[in-house]
């Protein structure tokens, strides 16, 4: 679906698609969390967002918004990511303008939206926001992203399945919406089908 099936107000979509290309300058390049991962968690977000019911605005901005100081932790320059993006999401909004309470809930999703830290989501869109993201470790794109990361990291296969136990397959029971829980079992089932068919290629069974 096109942009308008989801934000038939065109200032909405000109700001959006303004914060698209604000957002996409943060990333030099792609890998496990390059700005296709936004792209993908944006749309997952207004596809959840539509079905819950979200302000799908807000939605769409903290998902664009939501990694931009990943590089920045990745270099060192910060110790977490959701706090310091949250703050430049802050003050970019500010400087447009931006309605005070949206805007608030805006940082907020993006403070919230890392499952493994706090602060837990208060608002609709923070919760979807933070399914979207989890959404976007498991199934087909999860396990693509698990191996980039393994390569970007020279991790190897068995640390990699270990990523997996300790971390991905956990996913599926932390969504916050209906919505999300029913992808994140069709996902999370491919996923423990792909980690099956992989072991028993390494034991030699097959």
């Amino acid at each position: 679906m096109k942009l308008e099936d989801f934000i038939p107000d065109p200032q909405s979509r000109e700001l959006i698609e303004k914060t698209r290309e604000f957002a996409r300058k943060f990333f030099e390049r792609n890998g496990t969390h390059g700005f296709d991962h936004i792209e993908r968690v944006f749309n997952l977000c207004l596809h959840i967002g539509q079905k819950e019911g979200a302000d799908l605005e807000v939605l769409a901005l903290a998902a664009l918004l939501h990694d931009v100081a990943r590089p920045m932790e990745s270099r060192g320059e910060v110790h977490d990511h959701a706090k310091a993006g949250a703050e430049i999401a802050g003050e970019y909004l500010k400087e447009l303008g931006y309605p005070e309470e949206k805007l608030e809930n805006v940082v907020h999703s993006i403070e919230a939206h890392r499952f493994s830290r706090g602060p837990e989501p208060r608002t609709l869109e923070a919760r979807i926001l933070s399914d979207a993201d989890k959404l976007d470790a498991i199934g087909a794109v999860g396990i693509a992203r698990v191996f980039m990361y393994s390569g970007e990291h020279g991790r190897d296969i068995a640390a990699s399945l270990k990523h997996f136990e300790e971390k991905i397959l956990k996913l599926k029971d932390l969504m916050y919406t209906e919505t999300a829980r029913k992808m994140a079992e069709e996902r999370h089932r491919f996923t423990e089908e792909f980690i099956r068919r992989i072991t028993l290629e390494i034991e030699g069974e097959l």
